[in-house]
Formats: C-alpha cells, sequence, structure tokens
C-alpha cells in the first residue's frame, strides 16, 4: 500500500471509480457527496453540508443516510474493479449551521478483491438504477421478489413490510399528495425546494443535478408556475387542478412498502441507507420501480398518519423511516449527474 498522502495520478483508480459511483441516488438529487483521494488506495468522504436539506425536520439524520447509500454504492463499484473497501466511519453530529462546509463522513481504504461475475452483475444494476415517477401499471410485486428483499432488510437489522390493501394505498397516496401541499406552504421548506428545480431539460443537464421537470413528469412553464405561485394551490379551481396533475403520476400504483428499524443516531442512519440502496437494488433486479415518499416521513403530521395507517410500533429507538411506492413502469426520464470531477477533492488540497 502507498504510504498516505502519496499520489500518484496515473496508476490511482479513484478517478473511475468516483465516476461510477457518483450514480447513487440522493434527497431532491442534490448530490451531497464529496471525496477526497489521500492516496492511490486511501480516500476521505465528506457530505457536503451546502448541498444538504437544512430545512427539513429530518435533515441531519437523513443526510448519513445518503452517506450510507454512497458507501454501499461505492462498495459495489469497487468490487468490480477488483477491490473491497474498509471503512472507518465518523459519527460525529453533524451542524448545517458550522463553519467548515464539508462534514467528514469515513475514511476508506481499497484492499485487493478478484471481481466475481456478480460483482458485475451488481454494478450493472446499481449503473441501470433509476427513480421513476411515471405510472404504475396495476400489478403487485411478486412474493419471492419481495422475500429476497426482506432477507436483505434483516441482515441489517431492519424489516421490509409491504401493503397492496386499497384503502391503505389510497390513504398513503393522499397524504403524500397532502404532505407535498402542506410542506411548501412553509417558507423555508419551499425555498429550499426551489434551490433544487430545474424547469428545462437544458437547466438540468447544465447543473446536472436536482429535480428536473422531465423526470418529475411536468411540462417546465407549468412546474414553474406551480411552484411560484403555491398560495393558490388552495384556491379551489387552480388547487384542484395541481392535484389532479399530481394524482395522475400517481396512476396504477397497487402496492406500497416501508422499512422500519433501528434509527435512534448516526450509526443507524448510515446503515439505514445501505440497508435502503441494497433493497432498491435486489428490488430493480427484477424489473421493480421504486419512488420514495420521502416527505411523508419528514413531515411531522403526515409521519403520524402514516404510523396510525399501518399501526407501526416507533419505540425504543425504532422508526419506520423510509416509505415507497413500488410496481412496475415505463422506463423513467433520465436523471442527470455531475461529473465525478465536480465531486472530488484533489489529493493534497486545503477544503
Amino acid at each position: 500500500m502507498e504510504p498516505r498522502g502519496s499520489d500518484r495520478p496515473a496508476t490511482t483508480p479513484w478517478p473511475a471509480l468516483i465516476d461510477q459511483a457518483r450514480h447513487y441516488p440522493s434527497p431532491h438529487n442534490s448530490q451531497p457527496i464529496v471525496v477526497q483521494p489521500t492516496s492511490p488506495t486511501t480516500a476521505t468522504v465528506f457530505y457536503d453540508l451546502d448541498r444538504g436539506l437544512p430545512a427539513e425536520s429530518f435533515g441531519i439524520p437523513f443526510a448519513h443516510v445518503c452517506g450510507g447509500v454512497f458507501l454501499a454504492g461505492l462498495a459495489i463499484v469497487a468490487r468490480a474493479a477488483g477491490f473491497v473497501v474498509r471503512e472507518s466511519l465518523d459519527l460525529a453530529p453533524m451542524d448545517f449551521g458550522g463553519h467548515d462546509r464539508l462534514h467528514r463522513l469515513a475514511d476508506v481504504v481499497l484492499e485487493p478483491h478478484e471481481p466475481t461475475t456478480a460483482d458485475r452483475d451488481a454494478l450493472d444494476v446499481f449503473l441501470a438504477r433509476q427513480t421513476s415517477r411515471r405510472p404504475y401499471d396495476a400489478t403487485t410485486v411478486d412474493e419471492e421478489v419481495l422475500a429476497g428483499a426482506r432477507a436483505i432488510t434483516a441482515s441489517h437489522g431492519h424489516v421490509l413490510r409491504s401493503t397492496t390493501e386499497a384503502a391503505v394505498v389510497d390513504d398513503l397516496v393522499r397524504i403524500n399528495q397532502e404532505t407535498l401541499f402542506d410542506d411548501l406552504q412553509d417558507d423555508a421548506v419551499h425555498s429550499e425546494i426551489m434551490t433544487w428545480l430545474r424547469f428545462s431539460r437544458r437547466q438540468a443537464a447544465e447543473t446536472g443535478d436536482g429535480l428536473s421537470a422531465e423526470t418529475m413528469l411536468l411540462p417546465g412553464p407549468v412546474l414553474r408556475f406551480a411552484m411560484g405561485h403555491r398560495r393558490l394551490w388552495t384556491a379551489p379551481v387552480v388547487g384542484d387542478a395541481v392535484r389532479r396533475v399530481y394524482l395522475g403520476t400517481m396512476r396504477g400504483v397497487r402496492q406500497l412498502a416501508w422499512l422500519e428499524g433501528p434509527f435512534a443516531g448516526p450509526a443507524d442512519h448510515v446503515e439505514a441507507g445501505r440497508t435502503f440502496l441494497e433493497v432498491w437494488l435486489e428490488l430493480s433486479r427484477h424489473g421493480v420501480a421504486l419512488h420514495p415518499f420521502g416527505t411523508v416521513i419528514t413531515n411531522p403530521r403526515s409521519h403520524a398518519a402514516f404510523v396510525r395507517a399501518v399501526d407501526v410500533d416507533e419505540s425504543a429507538g425504532r422508526m419506520a423511516w423510509m416509505l415507497f411506492r413500488l410496481g412496475r413502469s415505463e422506463p423513467p426520464p433520465v436523471a442527470h449527474r455531475r461529473p465525478g470531477a465536480a465531486m472530488t477533492i484533489p489529493a493534497g488540497a486545503r477544503r
């Protein structure tokens, strides 16, 4: 292994690894993870607080969840390239108001590994994974597929539950829609979401991040008007129209699923992130589409309604921390990603 701090650009695997690992999912497609290689086999992983979501009530916990998602993705990318990743997590408290805008999440070390066919297949699934906000085809997921996802979840100490009960599904879809309307009446949340909306294909391509109108299945001018005139959402005609447009993308939803487990501190949050990505990839491997209902979890009123609707026990540091619709859909538009260089700090550079 090279001494820590050495730099041999001609042999370092980090540019190629980061270029693939950048395809990890993140809230609002904000892509907050930053990597600083410190040698050809070592690096430090940071969370860029300026790309976080401080207005959300669970902004800090889900920042650590995002870190867990990235680290799980990096492990997949590395194995296919001939490495296993050894981690040393930094579980220090995160502070969106702090002076240092890069919060250290982990130091990682690459160790040699002989790639297998399974490793290469896992990479293919990771790179192909997408969030689908398209209407679903009104079918449910095979129990055998769910059993595989449940086994993965259990291996991390969590539980995957699902429902196809029409009344519950309809109730939770309604709660998700009302949550969006409720959140956008909060000035801080509205301002934060506006930061991440991309109203045209060109804007989405130029920034390489955020929630594009295309992936949200809305014409850019319609999305811009609706988000810029949120007070009209409570008006009888305009509000009804916006609801109809939103619920149109929810057609064919027959099944919802959620994850429950330890969620009391940073270590739990990072592990939750690993769990979520592995479950997502297992479902994707079988052609199952997925769309997280994150705001139902982070909005306190909606979260309480969700917990009542599905009878979750959130005692003893456990929580239902992820809710999503799942099924099958037409391929969704591709969400843009920033280039690997944009999430890389050169070795030896000052932060």
